[in-house]
């Protein structure tokens, strides 16, 4: 059983997958138990309804989205940021993986 789950919303759920298997090594190497995992925007209500969320992490070519999906999970007190821009281009999924932990505390 995973201690998080944390969920990348992208365009198409494709350019977050190289991201969510970068995150995933960097949760094995710090000892965290997570389940990572992306999908495309058109999906995003779908598998929140199917997933037990703690984190929601938009890619930046979503980032409009941001306020749509606050409102949405916020009283379900999920925490919803955009990825960081940096972090994303370089696909750092240690830097990211950081970002979502911070979230959840």
């Amino acid at each position: 059983m995973a201690d998080k789950t944390i969920m990348l919303v992208c365009a198409a759920g494709m350019s977050t997958s190289m991201l969510v298997q970068r995150m995933q090594k960097a949760a094995e190497a710090d000892g965290i138990t997570a389940n990572i995992f992306a999908t495309g925007a058109s999906d995003a209500d779908t598998k929140l309804a199917e997933n037990d969320v703690d984190v929601l992490l938009l890619g930046p070519q979503v980032r409009f989205m941001e306020s749509q999906f606050k409102s949405k999970l916020e009283p379900q007190n999920i925490p919803v940021e955009v990825i960081d821009m940096r972090a994303y281009g370089m696909m750092d999924g240690e830097k990211v993986l950081q970002q979502a932990m911070a979230l959840t505390k």
